[in-house]
């Protein structure tokens, strides 16, 4: 009896097993509880990132020309090559981490920047006919600020159904609308030879839809004001220099 020896290596090893097989499902079950928070998270990124260029076009642009009093086009100018940068970096990024070659990442960093740049150009000069409510409004496009011609592409960009109703205005159109000429409009030619405002329609739209388009423009630098004049519409300007 006092040979009698119980060999524990065995139940031992059972017992680690045990522990590690637990552990590895409650690990399972954490992952599992945070993936939709993860996944959250990475949906918000992509936003954020895909927004942003736009934000730094727009917003960058308005803040350069009103706060640094920098001119229409080198405003644009500089918003312009600083969204494009941005783009070149996101290129950069994502084919760095694809492990892809130096000539193919050269390529797609050019090719982002030269999006960035051909969006620019394709917001100053275009503006589709069911995107404003009368032919002579398409003519009176290219009068508007560039600045403004940039965001409201992006407004039609993401919302299609957008539509301008009204830009430049003379004297002799406010008595055929039957108001008093408003001499301090930013919808006559300013100093900087180009109209400031622009309206766009409200009626028949959803009241969210018009209160976030709204939002958007006032959150980029421009004044955005629910105008009841001649027709429910929204008023979106830029505001001149100081």
């Amino acid at each position: 009896m006092g040979n009698l020896r119980i060999d524990y290596a065995g139940l031992t090893g059972l017992v680690d097993e045990g522990v590690q097989q637990s552990k590895k499902k409650r690990e399972t079950k954490a992952r599992l509880r945070s993936l939709p928070a993860r996944a959250g998270r990475a949906l918000l990124l992509a936003v954020v990132l895909a927004v942003l260029p736009f934000v730094l076009l727009v917003r960058g642009g308005v803040f350069a020309y009103q706060e640094w009093a920098l001119g229409t086009w080198l405003a644009l100018l500089v918003s312009a090559a600083a969204s494009a940068l941005l783009l070149g970096l996101y290129a950069w990024g994502v084919s760095h981490r694809l492990g892809v070659g130096k000539g193919i990442k050269k390529v797609l960093v050019r090719s982002a920047f030269a999006v960035g740049i051909a969006y620019v150009g394709y917001g100053l000069v275009f503006v589709a006919s069911e995107n404003v409510k009368s032919d002579d409004l398409v003519a009176e496009y290219t009068g508007v600020h560039p600045l403004l011609r940039v965001a409201s592409s992006l407004l039609i960009l993401v919302d299609p159904a957008s539509v301008i109703t009204d830009a430049g205005r003379t004297t002799e159109d406010y008595w055929l609308m039957g108001l008093p000429p408003n001499e301090a409009s930013l919808h006559f030619e300013q100093a900087s030879g180009y109209v400031h405002a622009l309206d766009f329609r409200t009626r028949g739209r959803p009241e969210w839809r018009n209160r976030v388009v709204e939002l958007a423009f006032w959150a980029l630098g421009f004044h955005s004001l629910r105008h009841v004049g001649t027709a429910d519409h929204l008023h979106v300007s830029l505001r001149l220099p100081r």
